[in-house]
């Protein structure tokens, strides 16, 4: 089982960056997809999620509005488009999979807001 992120880097606040998890070696479109981010010195937060019957989305009060979660179940690929970035957005960005009692996470990608 492998989830791969993508896409993190460092950008401007105001900016954007669309982050990317590539899934292999699990039936992708039978898993919760999900985005958590750490900040240094912070609990692991969900940032995002999207279910796999329905593509049912839920965020955090705090990205509301600001990034979108999608999931593309023939590439095994879930994304998050990150807008209107915040310095209070840095942090590691994790991708999650979820069914039943299976739990399985990425490597992090890291994301810094920064002028």
């Amino acid at each position: 089982v492998q989830l791969v992120e993508s896409g993190g880097g460092l950008v401007q606040p105001g900016g954007s960056l669309r982050l990317s998890c590539a899934a292999s070696g699990f039936t992708f479109s039978n898993y919760r997809m999900s985005w958590y981010r750490q900040a240094p010195g912070k609990e692991r937060e969900l940032v995002a999620a999207i279910n796999s019957a329905h593509g049912r989305t839920n965020y955090a009060d705090s990205v509301k509005g600001r990034f979108t979660i999608s999931r593309d179940n023939a590439k095994n690929t879930v994304y998050l488009q990150m807008n209107s970035l915040k310095p209070e957005d840095t942090a590691v960005y994790y991708c999650n999979a979820f069914r039943w009692s299976v739990d399985y996470w990425g490597q992090g990608t890291q994301v810094t807001v920064s002028s």
